[in-house]
């Protein structure tokens, strides 16, 4: 005999199980089966459940209404988010089973073998009940937390499901004992023989867990960032760190899922930091012929002065034998010569991305020439735009390079004939 029902007193039954009781006999007696127990116990058992769900949905149905009135009142984050995440609803599983089990003993005799097993059921159904509403509770709490208190998206959710998956485990483990009608305590001894092949089940949520640790404690991803991931075709903005996937909305609006271990043992780029100093890098290049590239005199000097006045300042400081015109930190000098056109061309685009107001004003600006190449002289752009956004950085990037396009050809340059290549390291991934 269960444990359960040497102790009737646990659920005692009321006025209102005797009255049903009796209602049910008399019902029977009217319709010819008077003293029939078998029936009186199935009728008894069907009349408690309906009772069990109607009194469930019309409590849930009463809060509800209370809750939905509170927000109408106070109208505060608190009571509408109870109601979004249903939180109250699910605390509610919780009232059918405890009304069954105190209504159900006065039908059976306490040795019966169904009420034996109706009230282990109803004990389990309980304890169920019991961990959904405790979990929306925990899940409440946590939801209300990372929004209030975690300012930085640190990917804490692998903690709240680690606590839900603790609260699942107990309860199962609780329920197991009801069944075997053994104690907690033995089951859990028994079930030590077997952690070697607990741990391998749950590999997965073990990495997971220990991942996220380590990425909340050196603060390695956060919600909201956008990486790329060289191993996986994961290229997008982080939209939930779980314990056991990290999802990544890549460009294209598809959704990557990436295991948390795998972004702690191998490599990969956050640009957060990009994000966080306001400035994004441009580095291209252009491909200059050659053949247009020749040394210059004062009067091709003069007239490119009176086309490009901002050039008179780099072309005096040269004269007066200084080497560079630069800002006090030295990051954004106007370099360039007056031995070539392509070195004067350097001075006018240093000048032209100075003054230039979506250039960050404390980026550095560099315009260089790299190493010759069989298709002519890659003149590269090296600056930050005074902006992160993907629209504005591309409009501004293209703008520069459409007008060094168009200025080229007053400094007697030219284009590489076969058209220009993006040949350095791009600012940001070919999908972008």
């Amino acid at each position: 005999m269960s444990i359960l029902l040497t102790h009737p007193t646990i659920v005692p039954s009321h006025r209102i199980a005797d009255w049903l009781l009796d209602n049910i006999i008399t019902l029977l007696d009217h319709i010819g089966l008077k003293h029939d127990r078998v029936a009186e116990e199935i009728v008894y058992f069907v009349v408690i459940i309906a009772i069990c769900f109607l009194l469930g949905w019309l409590i849930k149905k009463a809060i509800l209404a209370i809750t939905y009135k509170i927000v109408n009142v106070r109208n505060d984050d608190i009571s509408r988010n109870l109601l979004k995440e249903h939180t109250l609803a699910k605390c509610s599983h919780i009232i059918p089973p405890l009304i069954f089990m105190a209504l159900i003993p006065v039908a059976f005799n306490s040795d019966s073998v169904a009420l034996d097993i109706m009230f282990k059921t109803a004990i389990i159904y309980t304890i169920i009940a019991f961990g959904i509403g405790l979990c929306a509770v925990i899940t409440f709490i946590f939801n209300r937390y990372d929004e209030r208190e975690n300012t930085r998206n640190l990917p804490i959710r692998g903690i709240l499901n680690i606590i839900i998956g603790i609260v699942w485990i107990v309860i199962t483990i609780v329920s197991i004992s009801i069944i075997v009608d053994r104690s907690p305590g033995s089951l859990l001894a028994g079930l030590g023989a077997f952690a070697a092949a607990l741990m391998l089940i749950f590999k997965g949520p073990i990495l997971g867990f220990v991942a996220g640790l380590q990425m909340s404690q050196n603060d390695m991803l956060r919600v909201g960032d956008w990486i790329i991931v060289p191993s996986t075709i994961a290229n997008g903005i982080v939209i939930d760190v779980s314990l056991s996937v990290v999802k990544i909305r890549n460009w294209d609006n598809t959704i990557v899922m990436v295991p948390p271990y795998s972004l702690v043992s191998a490599p990969y780029q956050n640009w957060r930091g990009m994000t966080e100093s306001g400035m994004r890098q441009i580095c291209r290049s252009y491909l200059i012929d050659i053949t247009t590239i020749h040394p210059i005199d004062d009067e091709f000097i003069d007239k490119i002065v009176k086309q490009f006045p901002k050039l008179q300042p780099f072309v005096s400081s040269l004269n007066n034998g200084h080497k560079l015109v630069g800002n006090d930190t030295g990051t954004r000098p106007v370099n360039g010569s007056l031995e070539t056109n392509l070195g004067l061309f350097r001075a006018y685009m240093c000048q032209y991305l100075s003054d230039n107001p979506m250039i960050a004003g404390d980026g550095r600006i560099l315009v260089r020439t790299l190493p010759p190449e069989t298709d002519g002289i890659p003149l590269q752009i090296w600056c930050f735009t005074a902006t992160t956004d993907f629209n504005a950085y591309e409009a501004v990037q293209s703008a520069l390079f459409e007008h060094i396009a168009a200025t080229l050809p007053s400094f007697d340059l030219a284009i590489y004939a076969a058209g220009t290549e993006d040949i350095s390291i791009s600012s940001s991934p070919a999908t972008h």
